[in-house]
């Protein structure tokens, strides 16, 4: 009787020791700090745009973007917002080759990777072993005084430290590990939208460098043939040397202007490879004029609130404010106790033949449990790290909606305002041609001197060249304004759901 009292009595004092720490953990969690609750950030969201009023145009082109069946810039794929098909063979070269955009697809692969890593870690970690060891003890260190030559055979499974997510440490840095997963793919999303429109926006300029150069050869054609008849009119004396010298000055402008046009080009061309990601072989185009519906289709601007669901910028800035919570909440479990658990199950003998006979089962089984009591303020500034940043993703947050209504406030008074100075541009070129045309009459009948030719042609060239450099800025603000508006639907078959394989 008295040796069971004492073993019972033996029993609850080494009980009475896990269940003290457990005591002691539990205490220190007061002392943890509590959850902080993340205010929702004030959406700087107007009711609707604000937009100049359009001014009448005295010779419009027909305006595809007012049209009832314009769509949402979210609905409308970029294969059907832009209707050229040689700016549609660009654009799907540049997705497939473009190195900034593959590297932006890596980084998605890589967030994955992340997030399947701390996914992993809410699993206990099962492995299988087998081990086998034979030694030999001189008889001078055996306690028999005789040598001794032993074995030992271990075949086992088992858990290796496995924490108990008591306190939601592990399932904070998944979530947060998911968070940056999704905003990494929503970052790649408003990558693919930057590159399409920067090609589209570096082929308008090449087509406008085209429309200049035809521009400029023809007047070169045109002044060659005035030099030649000058020469031949100073030959038989009814020209004077001055007015040949003034008819081979306005040529060579005429051909600076070309060879300045072919540098630019040139350099164009090569700003548009580098974007789609291989060389291309695109020749001058000999009838470059075209119209704005050969271009875009139709495009509906929609209201402000909807840019929050449209711009994957924006929702990658929200998920990274999420990751930002999750990392407090870990950072907060680092404060209370850890609970591990190690154990294994297997057979041990000392004959490998009696590996697996009866009575050879062996386990162990070893829990644990670490209770943070003073660490010279490392989980405290942890948290507060953790706590910073969450701010910094609140900022950042907004700052990223500001831009994003920016962007497309100036997309639509740059829409509006380069539509005036298109119509303003097309009255400076009537004018012009007729002032040339005046002074051409006015030199043929004696009543003025051939300068006042030159000075109007000069002016022709020059409100030409302005009228397709205005036309193309006004192309590219349609641009702008379809990829500030979240434009670029993802074509099917292209890229997964973020979450496909999250549920599998």
């Amino acid at each position: 009787m008295m040796q069971i009292r004492k073993a019972d009595r033996r029993t609850r004092k080494r009980a009475a020791i896990p269940l003290s720490l457990l005591a002691l953990a539990f205490n220190l969690t007061a002392c943890a700090p509590q959850q902080r609750q993340a205010a929702s950030p004030v959406m700087p969201v107007a009711a609707i745009w604000q937009q100049p009023q359009p001014q009448p145009d005295p010779d419009p082109d027909p305006d595809p973007h007012s049209s009832t069946s314009a769509a949402a810039a979210t609905e409308l794929g970029w294969r059907t917002y832009f209707s050229d098909p040689q700016l549609v063979a660009l654009v799907d070269t540049a997705l497939a080759q473009n190195r900034d955009l593959r590297l932006a697809l890596l980084r998605v692969q890589e967030a994955r990777a992340r997030y399947g890593i701390e996914s992993a870690a809410a699993f206990p970690t099962v492995g299988a072993g087998a081990q086998g060891a034979r030694s030999r003890v001189p008889g001078d260190l055996s306690p028999t005084g005789n040598a001794v030559t032993a074995s030992q055979y271990e075949v086992s499974f088992g858990v290796n430290n496995w924490e108990l997510d008591l306190w939601g440490r592990v399932r904070s840095l998944r979530e947060a590990a998911l968070r940056d997963y999704l905003a990494t793919d929503a970052a790649s999303r408003a990558a693919r939208i930057a590159l399409v429109a920067e090609v589209a926006n570096a082929y308008l300029a090449l087509r406008e460098f085209d429309e200049r150069m035809a521009l400029a050869k023809e007047s070169i054609a045109g002044r060659e043939e005035a030099l030649r008849i000058f020469r031949r009119r100073n030959e038989v004396g009814s020209a004077s040397a001055l007015e040949v010298t003034q008819v081979e000055t306005l040529l060579v402008q005429a051909r600076a202007l070309g060879a300045q046009l072919e540098q630019a080009r040139a350099a164009q061309m090569h700003a548009l490879e580098q974007l789609v990601g291989t060389p291309l072989a695109l020749a001058p185009q000999t009838d470059p004029r075209w119209r704005d519906e050969a271009v875009f289709a139709p495009l509906q601007v929609g209201l402000p609130a909807s840019l929050l669901s449209a711009r994957p910028d924006i929702a990658a800035a929200e998920q990274r404010l999420g990751a930002a919570s999750a990392n407090i909440a870990a950072a907060r479990a680092a404060f209370f106790p850890q609970l591990v658990l190690t154990g294994s199950l297997g057979s041990a003998s000392a004959e490998l033949d009696g590996l697996f006979d009866g009575g050879s089962r062996a386990w162990a089984f070893a829990p644990s449990i670490s209770v943070p009591i003073f660490d010279g303020g490392r989980r405290r500034a942890s948290l507060d790290l953790a706590v910073v940043r969450s701010d910094m993703a609140v900022a950042e947050y907004e700052r990223t909606i500001q831009i994003a209504f920016r962007e497309v406030a100036d997309a639509l008074s740059a829409r509006d305002a380069l539509g005036r100075q298109v119509a303003i541009a097309r009255q400076a070129l009537d004018v012009q041609v007729r002032r040339a045309r005046l002074a051409q009459l006015r030199y043929d009948s004696g009543a003025a001197a051939y300068i006042e030719v030159l000075d109007a042609q000069r002016d022709l060239l020059s409100a030409q060249q302005q009228l397709v450099q205005v036309r193309r800025a006004l192309l590219s603000s349609h641009v702008t304004l379809y990829a500030a508006l979240g434009g670029g639907a993802i074509d099917a078959g292209q890229n997964p759901a973020p979450l496909a394989f999250i549920h599998r």
